[in-house]
């Protein structure tokens, strides 16, 4: 299960990721088991990465990023175009977030 990102955090994971290039790009074969065991091998060797996600129309594109999503048990951070910025926390835990505060 993935965790819930405060605003707070994803502006803070937004800022890391700038500067990111993206590390898995999908093209016309789509979702495959070997892109997805890449785009897991990547979260646990860097927690927050980009994945480029081209030549699809926007419904497929959704799809996908659910799929993404669902079975590698990250968080979607941002979509920006074709680019999907991607955070799941390792066990090294080598990016630490913000801490999340209560709304009084």
């Amino acid at each position: 299960m993935s965790i819930t990102l405060t605003t707070k955090q994803k502006q803070y994971l937004k800022s890391l990721a700038h500067h990111l290039n993206p590390v898995v790009m999908l093209g016309n074969n789509g979702l495959t088991e070997g892109v997805l065991a890449e785009i897991d091998n990547a979260l646990n060797h860097h927690e927050l990465i980009k994945v480029k996600i081209s030549g699809v129309d926007r419904e497929t594109k959704q799809l996908i990023i659910d799929a993404i999503i669902r079975e590698t048990n990250a968080s979607n951070v941002q979509i920006i175009g074709h680019i999907l910025v991607l955070y799941r926390q390792s066990e090294d835990k080598k990016i630490s977030l913000p801490k999340a505060t209560k709304a009084v």
